[in-house]
């Protein structure tokens, strides 16, 4: 009865719009005053407000959140040195040739952007305003090309280096570098189920996609070559976690460096470059670390109130068979991540549900792969998905244009999310190559 008050406050606060953060914390003060003047759990009036500044600063002292900030700065100082636009030209010469052409190229740039950039956002504020300006520059239908960047955005936080999978690591307990090779398969099968339906909107002739003569191989290796020190990004990141000659922190403070020295090589890293990289990853740390802080009182409530067990117990009682249970945990997750944040999704979530993952013996590691996917669906999913109104800022269209165009592209998605739930080696299968050198 409890955590019913304490959710229907937290989500009353979210519908008076409130901001997330401050919904939280608020949420969880007016849930302990109201615990303190009733004394029906001791611990609270024992507790008092002071274990709101003593929960928040122990929650922000993790060595592997450092890892953040790295991965978040080195991402925007390749996008400030036109590394995008190499990588998008690179594509191009790969896969605009086949039926969908630049939508493809699209989906192609995203998969290999996402090795530099962790945060689905900026894939779809960076690398998304290029794509969709070549699209509709080639005669793409606006809606079709501001669908396809969404839909390719997600694939960011999936492939490593990941944000969010960081935090789940934190919350978990899990390696940080099982859970960035256990992205690589699913986020590239998401990639070659979003572009076969592509291909086959654009046969079929549902979507008009002009065709693009085959690159030779000249212009194949040119791109290459121009292309080259950014694809060095992921690789190196790639590299050091499949041997593990550094923790996913220090991947990320050399992959930093690189593209430091990248960027002063090329001539193209200036002063104003580098100050509005900084200022960029400072604003979105800033944000990131805030809602980490406001969501810990609330963890510490979930716990005290012993949430996870009688979640566990509700759900078994429905069932008992794992394939059902997932399922079931899946639609809640959907269902948060149309209204909620991803981040605070999951700060939330992973306490309440890791004891029952646990228990139905599901690999955490799986778990944590299966959550994230589903939590960035919200991202690109009405009525609140940031992505989406990153998009009609971008594409200049409407609400209503952009969700139709959407539509068909929700198919491939949740079938990855089917397979990510129903598999496991799709997720398990190179954390396991690797286990005996993993940090």
């Amino acid at each position: 009865m409890e955590a019913l008050v304490l959710l229907a406050i937290l989500f009353g606060l979210i519908f008076l719009r409130m901001p997330v953060p401050f919904a939280m914390l608020t949420s969880a003060v007016a849930f302990i005053l109201i615990q303190m003047w009733a004394g029906t759990q001791p611990i609270f009036a024992i507790a008092g407000l002071k274990v709101i500044p003593q929960r928040i600063t122990p929650s922000l002292e993790s060595f592997p959140l450092l890892a953040i900030p790295l991965f978040v700065f080195a991402g925007n100082l390749l996008n400030a040195t036109g590394i995008s636009d190499r990588i998008f030209a690179f594509a191009k010469t790969l896969v605009a040739h086949i039926h969908g052409g630049l939508a493809h190229v699209n989906i192609l740039a995203s998969i290999v952007f996402s090795g530099m950039s962790g945060v689905a956002t900026a894939d779809a504020a960076g690398l998304g305003a290029i794509e969709i300006k070549a699209m509709t520059k080639a005669g793409y239908d606006r809606a079709f090309s501001a669908a396809v960047t969404a839909a390719s955005s997600i694939i960011g936080p999936v492939i490593p280096p990941s944000v969010i999978m960081v935090i789940y690591a934190v919350l978990s307990g899990e390696s940080i570098a099982k859970l960035f090779l256990a992205g690589i398969v699913p986020g590239l099968f998401l990639g070659f189920v979003l572009m076969a339906l592509i291909y086959g909107l654009a046969v079929t002739g549902r979507v008009h996609s002009p065709r693009t003569p085959r690159a030779t191989f000249r212009d194949v290796t040119c791109a290459a070559w121009r292309a080259l020190p950014g694809l060095m990004a992921p690789i190196l990141l790639v590299t050091g976690l499949l041997t593990g000659v550094a923790t996913p922190t220090e991947l990320g403070a050399v992959v930093t460096v690189y593209a430091i020295l990248l960027g002063v090589l090329t001539r193209e890293l200036t002063m104003e470059n580098f100050i509005g990289a900084l200022r960029t990853t400072v604003f979105t740390i800033g944000a990131l670390v805030f809602i980490l802080g406001c969501a810990a009182p609330i963890s510490w409530i979930i716990s005290v109130l012993n949430v996870p067990a009688a979640l566990q117990n509700g759900l078994l009682s429905v069932s008992d068979n794992p394939i059902v249970l997932l399922l079931m945990i899946n639609l809640m997750l959907l269902v948060a991540g149309l209204f909620l944040e991803t981040t605070a999704i999951l700060l939330i979530a992973v306490p309440t549900l890791l004891p029952l993952i646990k228990t139905i013996g599901m690999d955490p590691t799986q778990f944590g792969v299966m959550m994230i996917f589903n939590l960035l669906i919200g991202a690109i999913t009405p009525p609140f998905g940031v992505i989406l109104f990153i998009m009609m800022d971008i594409a200049k269209l409407s609400y209503g244009a952009l969700v139709r165009a959407m539509l068909p592209f929700y198919l491939p998605i949740v079938i990855t999310l089917i397979v990510i739930t129903l598999i496991p080696a799709i997720t398990l299968f190179l954390p396991n190559l690797v286990a005996n050198g993993l940090p």
